[in-house]
């Protein structure tokens, strides 16, 4: 849940807030947690106290659960700075391509459960480049999100770009531009090594309605499906529309890494 009066977000769930603890102590403002939980966070509340920070131990889970709006805390509420996302720019997608850092781009994914699922993969994997809508950043970064992220959120990057097609235009030529799709005739595990040429890649996401758009489609310089059963046999069509699209990246990244 999000405190926009203090500007704070709620992060909540054992081994998230343990995972921001290990790399982002200091972005903790205030801690609360239930008895049981007490005796796995003192070193934490020592860091905390160390910068004069607010810690407490509550009597009843229900104050965890007002706090982060759900129940699913696991007994322990992180009170952070709202995280800000960073605009991209040509300065960082030069230093991705000099570096050969590969990127994620997120048409329009919008739940944010399944951002958060998209995270933790990335972060799995190595990915640390994440892109989104600029109109979606607002939303993008939540308790919810967080916490399904499994501690992910600290080890990638979130940019936002305002309009997709015209960064994936500047990208022409420079990064290998892929996307997923369903009419597409290249499959994933045969062509993503094949195409990349030397050059990082750009790895395109569409949301599970209506999958890329149109406009980002076009700017993709192929486009791939991941093979279902049947595939091999000449089937046109899965027995189910889509993967989930957090199973969907989960796939492509371990082909992306491998």
């Amino acid at each position: 849940m999000r405190n926009k009066q203090n500007n704070e977000l709620a992060v909540c769930g054992f081994a998230t807030v343990k995972k921001l603890e290990k790399n982002n102590s200091e972005r903790i403002r205030r801690l609360y947690f239930t008895e049981e939980v007490a005796p796995l966070f003192g070193g934490l509340c020592k860091k905390i106290a160390a910068r004069k920070g607010i810690y407490n131990k509550v009597q009843d889970p229900k104050e965890l659960e007002k706090l982060s709006g759900t129940v699913h805390h696991q007994g322990v509420v992180a009170m952070i700075y709202m995280p800000q996302i960073t605009h991209l720019d040509s300065d960082i997608t030069d230093s991705w391509i000099e570096n050969n850092e590969n990127a994620l781009l997120l048409d329009h994914i919008g739940n944010a459960n399944n951002f958060g699922a998209i995270v933790r993969s990335a972060a799995f994997f190595g990915m640390k480049n994440i892109i989104i809508p600029e109109d979606e950043a607002e939303s993008a970064i939540t308790t919810s999100s967080y916490r399904i992220a499994e501690g992910g959120m600290e080890y990638v990057k979130i940019y936002s770009v305002r309009s997709i097609s015209r960064f994936m235009e500047a990208l022409k030529g420079r990064m290998v531009r892929i996307g997923t799709d369903l009419q597409a005739r290249s499959r994933l595990s045969s062509e993503i090594q094949t195409l990349r040429k030397g050059k990082p890649v750009l790895l395109v996401l569409g949301n599970e309605e209506n999958g890329i758009s149109e406009e980002v489609r076009n700017n993709c310089d192929e486009l791939v499906i991941i093979p279902f059963s049947g595939m091999t046999q000449g089937k046109k069509e899965p027995l189910v529309d889509s993967l989930n699209v957090a199973q969907a990246s989960s796939i492509i990244l371990y082909e992306l890494c491998r």
